[in-house]
Parts: structure tokens; C-alpha cells; sequence
């Protein structure tokens, strides 16, 4: 096997992750990204003075040791989620949410500190400049003889090898494969959940944490909606604050303006006019990132085939490897899995070489 050309195909948390371990091998890449920014799902929103705010991957757990590996490698550290001794609940439409104690929490939740976007720049910094290229969606992918030509809505590259990151549904409805991949392959991606897909993520930033005074919470639970969970997102110095929450994906068929008053209606309920204190606004639908998300042919269920063995193997006489978070053993869909499903897919190419 030939490793002096390798393509990833996206620039995510797998694809830097990929690029990273290979470079600390003397291997250099070529990573093609659909997007004008790397991240993938990961995608944090910065404006001076305001509190970063995470649109896409957020957090993380002590279990999740390939991440956290990674993390302590590039000198980036964790900070726990706030979450206070107490929250509201909002039981049902009828009566009044409640402010109810939480219990003790054995396994919390831990943000990336800076930002989730910091673990992305710290690994950007590794390949040189022209070996990440932005605005390349791939249409296709054809191996003549020992070699692989991937072509994308810009250009043409060609490669020895190929590392795919994209999610198996989004890469099977985006990419034309000649020859054709085996129908098992085909049949188990297009059956394949795309995590976090179907979120409506909405954040608010805020001058002040009013949420943090005594009898009051940044922690919601409804089971009334649109919003079904929000949680405090001021940054790790507590000088910047924000509420983020994660909206019913049935919301999809409104207007982004009839969301916003939605989600600041139900705010009202818990903090009175204080919700229109409100500095900004944002919102991301996933369902709506066609370099994410590819629309199901049939119901599929949380992590559906994720980690699904036929992923884990090479095709095209070991050139093509299908890797990404959806694929990986342990914690497949989340940030710990990119990286797994990095490492592993490497650890199968160095052995190779």
C-alpha cells in the first residue's frame, strides 16, 4: 500500500483528528471539506463580548477517554457544566413550572474549555495551510487500476488512498462510487442513523445571569415545549452568559421568527420580562445541513447502525476507508467517537503501510 497521497474527505473532528495522527507519523494529507469552515458538526458562534456559543457538539464525560486523550495531548482542558442545586420542570401545559431540587450528579457534563472550536483549531494548526481546502464537495469517487480520482464540485484530485468522514447516509445520497461498493455496504449506510441530525438548537445571550439568583435556574426541563431542555452556557470565566436549549424537532415547519418568539414565550414563564433581556439570538437547524445530514428513506432510531462492523473495514484493496464518528466502537455519534473511529482507521493504515 502506497501512503504518499492520502485524501480525507471532510474537515471535521475525525478528519483533523486523522490528518493529526498521521502528520505525528511524517505522512501528509489532503483534506477536502464541502464547507468555508472546518468543524463539521462541531461549530461554535464567536462575537467580541458575548459568550461563545456551541450550535453543534458541546459536551463531554470522563468516560470518554479517547477524547479526553486528545484533549490533554494538545494542552486543552475541561470545565464542568454549571448546572446549580436546583431546576425548572414544566410538567404539563395546565399548571406552572416548578423549581424543584436536582440531585447529586455522579457522572456530569464537562465543555470544552474556549470553546468546542479550540480542540478544531488546535488540530488545523498541524497540516500546512494548502493541505486543507474549503469548498470542495465530493461528487465522486472512481478507482482506475492502483489509483483514485475523487471529484469534487471545484476540481479534480487524485489520491492512493481515501479516508471518508462523512456520515455512511450523507457520503451513499452525495458521492458516485465507480465501481460500484458492495449493496451490503449501500443497504446498512442508507439505514445508518446521522447523530444529532434531527436537533433545532436555540441560544441566547444575556448581559447578565439573572437565571443564577437564588430561587431561580439556568436548568429547564419541559415537557410542554418548544423548548424540551436548556441549560447554562456562559463561558468557563463566568463573565459572559447564556442560555442554550435544544427545541422539539416538530418546530422544523415554522418560521425562524415564530421560533424565536416561541422560545422566548416559554421563557417568560420562568424569568418574566427578564427573557426579553435577551442581547441576541441564535438558532441552527441540523436538518438543514446538507453536509450533514441527508434526509432518511425510512423511521430510523437513535445510533442505528452506528459502530455497525461493516464500517470498520477497508474496500477497494485497502485504499478506501470509511471512517467518522457513526462508525466508531465506543460512543458512536459523539466527539469521543470521531476520535476513536480516527484512530482506529489509522492505526489500520500504518499497518498497511
Amino acid at each position: 500500500m502506497d501512503s504518499k497521497n492520502i485524501i480525507i474527505i471532510g474537515g471535521g473532528l475525525c478528519g483533523l483528528t486523522s490528518a493529526y495522527l498521521l502528520a505525528k507519523e511524517g505522512i501528509t494529507t489532503t483534506i477536502l471539506e464541502a464547507r468555508n469552515r472546518l468543524g463539521g458538526r462541531i461549530h461554535t458562534l464567536r462575537k467580541d463580548g458575548k459568550a461563545p456559543i456551541e450550535m453543534g457538539a458541546t459536551w463531554l464525560g470522563k468516560k470518554h477517554h479517547h477524547l479526553l486523550d486528545l484533549l490533554d495531548e494538545l494542552n486543552i482542558g475541561i470545565t464542568e457544566q454549571f448546572m446549580g442545586d436546583k431546576g425548572y420542570y414544566e410538567p404539563m401545559s395546565v399548571s406552572p413550572p416548578q423549581l424543584v431540587d436536582l440531585p447529586p450528579n455522579e457522572e456530569p457534563s464537562y465543555r470544552i474549555e474556549g470553546g468546542s472550536d479550540n480542540l478544531i483549531n488546535s488540530l488545523a494548526n498541524y497540516p500546512d495551510d494548502n493541505q486543507v481546502l474549503l469548498d470542495q464537495a465530493v461528487t465522486s469517487i472512481r478507482k482506475n487500476s492502483n489509483k483514485l480520482e475523487v471529484e469534487t464540485n471545484n476540481d479534480l484530485f487524485k489520491a492512493d488512498t481515501i479516508i471518508n468522514t462523512l456520515p455512511p447516509k450523507l457520503l451513499m445520497d452525495s458521492v458516485a462510487f465507480t465501481p460500484k461498493l458492495p449493496n451490503g455496504l449501500h443497504k446498512t449506510a442508507h439505514q445508518t442513523h446521522t447523530w444529532m441530525a434531527e436537533s433545532i438548537k436555540v441560544a441566547l445571550t444575556f448581559q447578565e445571569p439573572f437565571w443564577r439568583k437564588p430561587n431561580s435556574s439556568g436548568t429547564i426541563f419541559s415537557n410542554v415545549g418548544p423548548v424540551n431542555e436548556m441549560y447554562d452556557h456562559s463561558d468557563e470565566h463566568q463573565s459572559r452568559y447564556a442560555l442554550k436549549g435544544f427545541m422539539n424537532e416538530a418546530y422544523h415547519s415554522v418560521s425562524q421568527n415564530d421560533r424565536k418568539e416561541l422560545v422566548l414565550k416559554q421563557l417568560r414563564r420562568f424569568y418574566g420580562d427578564k427573557a426579553d433581556s435577551y442581547c441576541s439570538y441564535h438558532e441552527t437547524l441540523w436538518k438543514d445541513e446538507t453536509y450533514s445530514f441527508a434526509k432518511y428513506d425510512n423511521h430510523i432510531v437513535p445510533h442505528q447502525n452506528n459502530g455497525n462492523p461493516i464500517f470498520q473495514k477497508p474496500y477497494w484493496d485497502n485504499q478506501l476507508f470509511i471512517s467518522g464518528s457513526e462508525t466508531a466502537n465506543s460512543f458512536p455519534g459523539y466527539m469521543d467517537g470521531a476520535v476513536e473511529s480516527a484512530q482506529r482507521t489509522i492505526d489500520q493504515i500504518i499497518e498497511k503501510v
